[in-house]
């Protein structure tokens, strides 16, 4: 539940600065100072929802036009807003309890800049306190695709932190992302190297070009060598990614032998181009069924949806293997 402040801070963020200047008119200075914390806070962590904003907004005005409103700038509006109301002196007087809390934002830019592989190898033994700092301040996408390829004790002890939180002064805080930003600076372009699904993939889908006589042959010299090996690259040269780029015969006779729900798990949060492929390759009746399934259907698990989908690929990858599958390009 959004307090007072906060509601007050993200509808300034809907306005121009002429209109926030004659709405903060009518408040005291104590009031002005606890909104432009409010905003220095909300702008440090670079939370902001667009939706959570325009329903406060709407909460002021019978309607909110979007193409009208500026984008809100957090140096405009101490600059140009706070000296209006409150005059230079009672405006820096803000500004220097506001660096208090953007100073944080600061520490962590370059942080927030570094790709996922950058601070991955970056945070490779570092403490799990670190970690766990500079996961809080990374954005919630960005902080699971980091989270999800460190190493099993360090996300284990990571997650712990996360979940415990030990309370960080800004001077401990301020000496993590130091150390962070340092090893950044020498990591600047340098990416994990790659997992062995990840070129066994490149494998398979050069294999899958070939003719089906030639392949075979091949696969089964590799599977002399390396039975493994060869059931991954099997595996890997029809992928539920590839579902996009199969001709639309071939995904008519897969789908067929999917059952509706376990379509209908497969496809829970699926691309839009996935989605519209599949759709686009079963009867209505097939999409009515589908619909009803996803209706009736409570959040399911990730090993769920990936085992469905798994389910979806098995008789593409059969047609495949028997030479009958049509790929237009992937």
């Amino acid at each position: 539940m959004l307090t007072g402040k906060q509601k007050a801070a993200m509808l300034l963020m809907s306005l121009d600065a002429a209109t926030a200047t004659e709405l903060l008119k009518g408040l005291d200075v104590e009031e002005i100072q606890e909104i432009a914390m409010e905003l220095a806070r909300i702008d440090a962590s670079e939370q902001r929802d667009a939706r959570e904003q325009a329903k406060v907004a709407q909460e002021f005005f019978s309607s909110l036009q979007q193409k009208q409103t500026r984008k809100f700038s957090m140096k405009t509006f101490l600059n140009e807003i706070l000296v209006s109301v409150l005059g230079k002196d009672g405006a820096e007087k803000i500004q220097s309890q506001v660096k208090k809390v953007t100073g944080d934002k600061d520490l962590f830019v370059d942080i927030r800049l570094a790709s996922t592989d950058e601070l991955v190898l970056a945070l490779d033994g570092e403490h799990p306190q670190t970690i766990a700092v500079v996961l809080s301040e990374l954005a919630p996408k960005k902080s699971q695709d980091v989270l999800s390829r460190l190493g099993e004790e360090a996300r284990l002890k990571a997650v712990c932190r996360m979940t415990n939180p030990e309370l960080v002064g800004s001077g401990v805080k301020q000496r993590m992302a130091f150390t962070v930003s340092e090893r950044l600076k020498s990591l600047k372009g340098e990416t994990l190297a790659e997992k062995p699904e990840q070129t066994l993939r490149k494998l398979a889908i050069v294999l899958s070009g070939l003719e089906k006589d030639l392949r075979d042959q091949l696969l089964d010299e590799l599977n002399k060598h390396d039975e493994e090996t060869s059931t991954m690259v099997k595996r890997l040269m029809i992928t539920w990614e590839d579902i996009p780029s199969i001709a639309d015969r071939s995904m008519q006779e897969a789908l067929r032998a999917v059952e509706p729900g376990k379509l209908a798990v497969a496809l829970y949060g699926a691309d839009e181009d996935i989605m519209q492929k599949i759709r686009s390759n079963i009867s209505e009746r097939a999409a009515a069924m589908l619909d009803e399934e996803i209706s009736l259907m409570q959040e399911p698990l990730e090993k769920e949806v990936l085992d469905a989908r798994e389910e979806v690929v098995g008789p593409l990858r059969d047609a495949n293997e028997q030479g009958t599958l049509r790929v237009t390009g992937r």
